[in-house]
């Protein structure tokens, strides 16, 4: 904004060749005889002593010189163009009548009583630059041409005539350049330089009022929409009067970038009402970490109150008279939250405040209906982002910093829960007849919040968000099995139940967040297994020593083997709490056992049978095996591959024709790969066949066992595994020797 100041008038005053009075004090002014004198009154002489209209009292026909007009100027000067050292932004708010006021306290000629004016800016008697209530009132009824024509500019700015008090202050300004450039103010270059001060603070005393009318437009008043009309008609009217600076560098025809001025004010207000939103916090709690979700919502209620207003009531009184101003609005706004975003990003100290306002900024002030209304005018121009490319990623990096610390604690919480229910000994609950803790529901729900949350910012966050998600739960597993298994709670439900909550994060997880948690896939597989073999490690201890007692003398005569299947089938109760796909598994491997078992007795036994006693043990094998594959068949086993297995050995047992062994040898040998020559040896045991058809029946069945020796070694037997966990004692290789 241009101001004129003493200086340049005292540049104006030596380019015309006049000289400057060395003396203060001269004769009182000649009245032109078209400029009426002004009346005064004992009251308005009283008013002007005051100590506050007149700070120093000066000699009567005294005459300030122009060091003293160069200060008077240069502070109120400084004032109206919001520059006050001071800071005092109320002065704005001063009408032109005060500050015109003082000046001629200090700049007209005479005593007070006998002062004068020039036509059109004499002060008003009024002491106020305007009435708090009504102003729109005389703004939209205006004064007509007549009684414009009598009154001051300082009168016509108090009632928020702007338009007619630039029109005098235009034809003056013209008039004061005419006889500048006639020499007239030759003899008196300080009539010349009062008058030139006198028509710039009348100019300052405008620039103030469009200010002060900016100010008040903004809060819950009603807007005054004839003076928001006066002050855009003032504005253009001015920019066509001075398009440009002249080019003899007249400082009286210079624009005064009144455009600037008003955007200037309107973003100061923008700023003042932003500021507002938080300003109810506690007063001493400066080091204290600030409500930011409750901040943020107070703004955004304040800066959707305010655009909503200018763009109902403001920008409509402004395009009246063909002054846009809804563009200048929104980007004095935007500029005003953006700089208190950027403060708030400052204090913020802990992840839940750096979330609200990456979630604010993107979902909240970023939405298309920020405004609350779908008739809001689009920008012309695109808004920049309240925080730079790089403060963002900064902003985002430090969220991520610090979600680390949140998602561990988060962990911590989730087995500090886990194991406050195993030292209550609490039954895990039944939930659709399967066994469930809330340790799975607790992990998906926390990944899920916080990767949706983070995907409502950026798919950058959100990548990084799940990544250390899964880096903290693969800490978590070894913790949780680690606690759980040294716990007094390690129980059949609560395996079952563990079973259960790891196999849903596997499914779950893995089938939701593929490329993060992909690698979890075998450390999920590794716990269960892990708890799968506790539990069958207890069905183990209790059915081992029933498995002592086949093939003995009594196993002959007694039914030895529904003691053990009646604790197979007591156990495989509990698989029907357990996830059906973990419960077939379980089951199968209870099958495997059994028959791995059971053969493992066959071939380690504490007696040999002959004669009557070895048929009858091959029928009882027969049978056993037919109630083992029945019982599981019963129970869901899909593993029928184990079925052959006992019945082979049973026949090369009983076989009676010696050449047929060399057939079931054969069949078993295809049907487990995994068998070995030690454990065809200890078959041909059982039969005492003598050393040289035993070598006949190796080198028959050598290529067999090659290759399924090597099919077992290349992984081609499908995870079957029975003979190769069957481990021979020593009492058998020396059998097998002597043979």
């Amino acid at each position: 904004m241009v101001f004129c100041s003493c200086q340049d008038i005292s540049l104006c005053c030596a380019d015309s060749e006049m000289p400057l009075p060395q003396t203060e004090a001269s004769g009182p002014e000649p009245h032109r005889p078209q400029e009426p004198v002004e009346p005064h009154t004992p009251a308005q002489g009283a008013r002007r002593a005051s100590s506050e209209d007149a700070p120093r009292a000066r000699p009567e026909g005294s005459r300030p010189g122009p060091g003293t007009l160069r200060r008077a100027f240069s502070r109120v000067s400084q004032r109206a163009s919001g520059q006050d050292p001071r800071g005092d932004t109320g002065l704005l708010r001063l009408s032109g009548r005060f500050l015109f006021r003082s000046l001629r306290r200090t700049s007209d000629n005479g005593p007070a009583g006998d002062q004068t004016s020039e036509p059109g800016l004499a002060c008003g008697r009024k002491g106020s630059s305007k009435a708090k209530e009504g102003v729109g009132q005389r703004s939209s009824t205006g004064t007509g041409p007549e009684e414009a024509e009598g009154t001051s500019v300082a009168d016509l700015i108090s009632k928020r005539q702007l338009l007619a008090a630039f029109e005098h202050l235009r034809h003056l300004e013209t008039g004061l350049v005419a006889e500048k450039a006639s020499c007239t103010f030759q003899q008196d270059p300080t009539d010349f330089a009062r008058r030139a001060m006198d028509v710039c603070l009348h100019y300052d005393g405008l620039t103030a009022e469009i200010g002060a009318i900016v100010c008040e437009t903004l809060g819950p008043d009603e807007v005054d929409a004839a003076a928001l009309a006066e002050v855009a008609r003032v504005v253009l009217a001015e920019e066509e009067a001075h398009p440009e600076p002249p080019a003899d560098g007249d400082f009286l025809r210079t624009p005064r970038g009144w455009r600037l001025h008003w955007e200037n004010a309107v973003r100061r207000s923008a700023e003042e009402r932003v500021r507002q939103a938080g300003a109810g916090e506690a007063p001493g709690a400066a080091d204290a970490t600030p409500d930011v979700a409750r901040l943020l919502a107070e703004l955004s209620g304040l800066v959707r109150s305010d655009l909503q207003k200018v763009q109902r009531e403001v920008h409509p009184a402004y395009a009246a008279a063909g002054f846009q101003a809804w563009q200048t609005y929104l980007s004095a706004f935007h500029g005003a939250v953006a700089q208190r975003f950027q403060e708030l990003t400052h204090v913020a100290r802990s992840y839940k405040q750096l979330y609200v306002l990456l979630d604010w900024a993107t979902n909240v002030y970023g939405s298309p209906d920020f405004l609350g209304s779908q008739d809001q005018t689009v920008p012309s121009e695109p808004l920049p982002p309240l925080l730079a490319p790089d403060a963002w990623a900064q902003l985002e990096d430090a969220c991520t910093s610090l979600l680390e610390t949140e998602i561990a604690s988060c962990f911590s919480r989730i087995l500090q829960l886990e194991q406050d229910r195993w030292a209550a000994a609490e039954a895990p609950d039944v939930l659709q007849g399967i066994y469930r803790t809330t340790l799975s529901s607790d992990v998906c729900m926390l990944v899920a919040e916080h990767a949706k949350a983070a995907g409502a910012i950026s798919t950058k966050l959100e990548a990084t968000t799940l990544g250390i998600c899964a880096r903290a739960l693969g800490l978590f597993l070894p913790r949780f099995k680690k606690a759980f298994l040294e716990s007094g709670a390690v129980s059949e439900p609560n395996l079952c139940a563990s079973i259960n909550a790891f196999e849903e994060l596997r499914t779950h997880l893995l089938a939701k967040f593929p490329e993060s948690f992909g690698e979890l896939e075998k450390p999920l597989v590794a716990a269960t297994c892990a708890f799968q073999k506790q539990l069958l490690q207890g069905l183990q201890g209790d059915v081992q020593p029933l498995f002592r007692v086949l093939c003995t003398k009594a196993w002959l005569t007694q039914d030895l083997l529904k003691p053990l299947m009646d604790k197979v089938v007591a156990f495989s109760r509990l698989l029907e709490h357990m996830a059906p796909p973990l419960a077939q598994e379980t089951l199968q491997e209870v099958h495997r056992y059994v028959v791995r078992e059971y053969l493992a007795q066959v071939l380690r036994p504490h007696q040999r049978f002959r004669g009557e006693d070895r048929l009858s043990g091959s029928k009882k094998m027969r049978l056993e095996a037919q109630a083992i594959a029945n019982t599981f068949q019963g129970l869901g086993s899909e593993a029928t591959w184990l079925g052959q297995a006992i019945l082979c050995v049973a026949d090369i047992m009983g076989e009676t024709h010696k050449d047929d062994i060399r057939r079931h040898l054969e069949t078993l040998i295809r049907s487990y790969p995994d068998i070995r020559r030690d454990h065809v040896l200890a078959i041909l045991a059982l039969r005492r066949l003598g050393h040289r058809r035993n070598q006949h029946f190796l080198r028959h069945t050598q290529a067999l066992l090659r290759a399924a020796a090597k099919a077992s070694g290349s992984g081609a037997t499908g995870g079957r595994v029975l003979f190769e966990e069957i481990e021979l004692s020593t009492s058998v290789g020396m059998v097998i020797t002597c043979i």
